[in-house]
C-alpha cells in the first residue's frame, strides 16, 4: 500500500462474491480503516474473505456529521477504504462527499476497479455501446416523467437504474414518452444466479415482465433517437 494518506474507493461485488479482486482484498486487508455504507453488508463481506480490519458506518444520514473525523484520520497518516453495498462508490451511491472533501484538502483519491451493474447491462443490450448517458434513478415520485421528456431528443443508449416495485411503472412512462416501438432492454439481478435479460420494444418487454414475478434489481438501457 503506498505511504501518503488516502481514501481508497473499493467495489464490491453486486451478487457473486467471486467477482471480488484480488486488489480489491488486499487493499481492504491492509488499509487502516474500513467505512462502509451499511456495517453489516460489508461485514459479511469482510467475514468470508477474512479481512479483520476495523470497520465503520459512512452513509448518506450520517456522512455530513462524520467527514471531519475522516478528515482528522487522513491528516493523521492513515489511509482509509470506503465500501458502499454493493457495486463501485460514487454510481447511484454514497461516496461523492468524501472524494469532493478529500480532493479539496488536497489528499489523493484512488477507485479501483471492479463490479458496476451499468456496464455488462450496456454490453448485452444489443443497443449501441460505443457512446451512452447515464440517468441511474428516476425521482420516486414528482419529476419523474419531467426528466424523461428532457431525453426525448438524446440519441446515445439511455441507462436507468430502477426498483421491481418501479420497474413496470418506468416502462409505462417510457411508452408514454418515447412510444411502444423504441426498443430497450431490461436486465435484472446481473452476476446472481437468476440474472435475466429482456430485450424488444418498450410494450414487449413490459408485457413480458408483467407476466413474470417481479424481483431483484434492474438495469434499463433505452435505444437513443434514431
Amino acid at each position: 500500500m503506498p505511504d501518503s494518506p488516502r481514501i481508497i474507493l473499493v467495489p464490491t461485488p453486486i451478487g457473486n462474491l467471486d467477482d471480488m479482486t484480488f486488489r480489491a482484498i488486499n487493499a481492504l486487508k491492509s488499509c487502516d480503516k474500513i467505512f462502509a455504507e451499511d456495517t453489516r453488508t460489508t461485514g459479511k463481506l469482510l467475514q468470508h474473505f477474512d479481512i479483520q480490519t476495523p470497520i465503520e458506518s459512512f452513509h448518506q444520514n450520517n456522512e455530513h456529521q462524520k467527514i471531519k473525523h475522516v478528515l482528522n484520520l487522513l491528516e493523521s497518516g492513515q489511509t482509509l477504504c470506503y465500501c458502499s453495498d454493493a457495486g463501485t462508490p460514487g454510481i447511484s451511491d454514497p461516496g461523492y462527499l468524501l472524494v469532493r472533501t478529500a480532493i479539496e484538502n488536497n489528499f489523493d483519491v484512488e477507485c479501483l476497479p471492479g463490479a458496476a451493474a451499468l456496464i455488462p447491462a450496456v454490453v448485452v443490450s444489443g443497443l449501441p455501446s460505443d457512446r451512452f448517458v447515464y440517468e441511474g434513478f428516476l425521482p420516486h415520485k414528482k419529476g419523474r416523467m419531467k426528466r424523461l421528456e428532457a431525453l426525448i431528443d438524446e440519441e446515445r443508449t439511455i441507462v436507468f437504474y430502477e426498483s421491481p416495485h418501479r420497474i413496470v411503472k418506468l416502462l409505462n412512462q417510457m411508452e408514454e414518452v418515447f412510444g411502444p416501438d423504441r426498443h430497450v432492454s431490461v436486465s435484472k439481478e446481473i452476476s446472481k444466479l437468476h440474472e435475466t435479460h429482456y430485450r424488444g420494444t418498450i410494450t414487449e418487454v413490459r408485457t413480458n415482465i408483467e407476466s413474470k414475478p417481479i424481483k431483484g434489481e434492474f438495469v434499463v438501457c433505452l435505444a437513443g433517437k434514431s
